[in-house]
């Protein structure tokens, strides 16, 4: 009896996950082909500062950046209902007293992913871009395919807008017990580790670049942990106060 109520318990979890999976799916589709109708104002304010105009190779190369640019739009749209879904579905597993808070990092996550978009777009890659002009300036005739410059500006964009995400994130999970301040200083040299490979593989190679994106996701990995012991002290506190209600006598 309790094996099959646990096989039911089982697989209504499994169903409720297939169901928010197609939401956001649905979510992602729509916004994808909403930012299809406006994706030829959005190419031409990506390419406003350009001197001169893309080139292609095929016939498909133009629908290809198309649906790039419109799939990111999507992701941005998209991601403030995955995280709702996400939540909805452990939010039996919330205390009540958290619930309200933990609710607070689906806007925190939608900012901080534009945050780190901004990053990307405005401080990292015109900088890396700049320094390949000025490397192949002297013996290449530069000229960009819109395939190319476009994967090139995602790959220096969207990793940071998934990286900014740190905070909201490490405040979610300490809010289900899962991560702690004390976990996260303790691995503090193996992420610093992780966060220089990553800087030093998307910037150029000299010290004020590195420097320039080092910082901030150094920044970024302690301001998670001073929320995670914000966190984790207020749960103390509520487990404190819990247990003094718990051992007053009964009238």
């Amino acid at each position: 009896m309790d094996k099959n109520a646990n096989d039911m318990n089982v697989f209504g979890h499994l169903e409720e996950m297939r169901s928010r999976l197609i939401r956001t799916l649905i979510a992602f589709v729509v916004s994808m082909a909403a930012a299809f109708l406006y994706v030829g104002d959005i190419y031409d304010w990506l390419v406003r500062g350009m001197d001169q105009k893309l080139a292609v190779l095929g016939p498909s190369d133009v629908l290809w950046v198309y649906f790039m640019i419109a799939g990111v739009v999507a992701i941005a749209v998209t991601l403030p209902i995955a995280a709702y879904q996400v939540w909805r579905f452990v939010q039996p597993a919330v205390p009540d007293q958290a619930r309200k808070s933990t609710l607070m990092f689906i806007p925190a996550i939608s900012i901080l992913f534009l945050v780190g978009i901004s990053f990307g777009y405005f401080i990292l890659f015109p900088m890396v871009l700049h320094f390949m002009q000025n490397m192949a300036a002297d013996d290449f005739t530069i000229m960009y395919t819109a395939q190319k410059y476009f994967t090139f500006m995602i790959h220096m964009t969207l990793p940071f807008g998934l990286l900014f995400e740190m905070p909201a994130v490490v405040m979610f999970l300490t809010k289900l017990g899962i991560l702690n301040p004390m976990k996260l200083a303790k691995v503090r040299k193996l992420a610093y580790f992780v966060l220089v490979i990553i800087a030093v593989t998307v910037t150029p190679p000299d010290f004020l670049s590195d420097i320039m994106v080092i910082v901030p996701l150094f920044l970024l990995y302690e301001i998670s942990i001073s929320i995670s012991r914000l966190v984790y002290r207020k749960q103390l506190a509520a487990a404190e106060d819990s247990d003094g209600e718990n051992l007053k006598p009964s009238a």
